[in-house]
């Protein structure tokens, strides 16, 4: 980073330019479309970013089998360890999530 005079100048002149250009690309668009340059500028921003948001996305993955006979077990098991405010009981979950993977058939080796 640079904070002497002559570096912010450079900085403010660049983004000048910078503005400029844009500016360049998105008149004869916004001319052609009939839209206001803001609405232009905002659509143009946001597909690039919609753009990169979507290629840095995280891919899911496709629960397995027994994942999925766990997570029915354990939303049919869990409120017997559970006080009436919704609270876990001592030692509940512990014993909720045993008993789920009782049910959904694990370790069977």
């Amino acid at each position: 980073m640079c904070d002497n005079p002559d570096c912010m100048r450079q900085k403010a002149m660049m983004a000048s330019q910078l503005r400029m250009v844009a500016d360049g690309l998105l008149m004869p668009v916004a001319r052609a479309t009939g839209l206001p340059p803001g609405v232009v500028q905002g659509f143009v921003e946001g597909t690039t970013t919609g753009a990169v948001a979507a290629a840095k996305a995280p891919r899911s993955r496709k629960a397995s089998a027994y994942s999925r006979k766990y997570k029915a077990a354990f939303k049919r098991i869990a409120p017997r360890y559970k006080l009436k405010s919704g609270k876990w009981k001592a030692g509940g979950f512990k014993r909720a999530v045993k008993e789920a993977h009782r049910i959904a058939g694990g370790k069977k080796r």
